[in-house]
C-alpha cells in the first residue's frame, strides 16, 4: 500500500517534462523492473558565487512509485548547492514520500543515482573536480546502465528493430 504522499506525487507530479534550457542530465534504469528515469538540472551561481541547482525537471518511465520518486527528488533538489544535492540519499527520498513498500525501494535509489548522474555530468562537462563518493556512485551506475543497454538492444534484435532509438514524454 501507498503512502497518501506517494499518491500525491504520482497524481500530481511535480516538475514533470523535459527542462529546456537545462545545463545536465542524468539518465539511469532498473534491468530488473525496466524503469527509466531522466532528471535535467540548471545550475547557476547563487549571491555568494556557489553553483546551484536552480530548476530540476525530469521524465519518467515506470510505475507509480517511480512517478513519485522523480516528484519527490526534483524537489529536494531544487535551490541546493551541488555538494548539498549529492547528499540526497534514497532514504532520505523514501521518507519525504511516507515510506515505500520496500519491493519499491529501488525507485528511491533510481531517483537519488539519476539526481548524482546529472550533477556528475555537468561537473565532468566543466572540468571540476568529482567528489569520490560521487565517482563510486557513477561506477555502480554505468555498471548497471551498461547492462540495460546490453538487455534492449537484445531485445530490439530479436524484434528485428533496426536499432534507432524512439522516446517519448511522460
Amino acid at each position: 500500500m501507498y503512502t497518501d504522499q506517494v499518491m500525491d506525487h504520482f497524481r500530481n507530479p511535480r516538475n514533470m517534462g523535459k527542462l529546456e534550457d537545462y545545463s545536465a542530465v542524468g539518465k539511469v534504469g532498473q534491468v530488473v523492473c525496466g524503469d527509466v528515469m531522466w532528471v535535467y538540472i540548471k545550475v547557476e551561481p547563487d549571491d555568494e558565487g556557489k553553483d546551484i541547482i536552480s530548476d530540476i525537471s525530469w521524465e519518467t518511465y515506470g510505475c507509480a512509485a517511480a512517478v513519485a520518486t522523480s516528484s519527490m527528488v526534483s524537489e529536494m533538489a531544487r535551490g541546493k548547492t551541488l555538494e548539498e544535492a549529492i547528499r540526497i540519499t534514497n532514504q532520505d527520498v523514501a521518507e519525504g514520500l511516507g515510506g515505500l513498500p520496500p519491493v519499491k525501494m529501488h525507485c528511491s535509489a533510481l531517483a537519488a543515482d539519476a539526481l548524482n548522474e546529472a550533477i556528475y555530468t555537468y561537473l565532468t562537462e566543466h572540468g571540476r573536480e568529482i567528489p569520490a563518493v560521487l565517482e563510486q556512485r557513477h561506477a555502480r551506475v554505468a555498471k548497471h546502465m551498461e547492462k540495460l543497454e546490453e538487455r534492449y538492444g537484445a531485445l530490439l534484435k530479436s524484434q528485428g528493430a533496426s536499432g534507432e532509438e524512439s522516446t517519448a514524454s511522460s
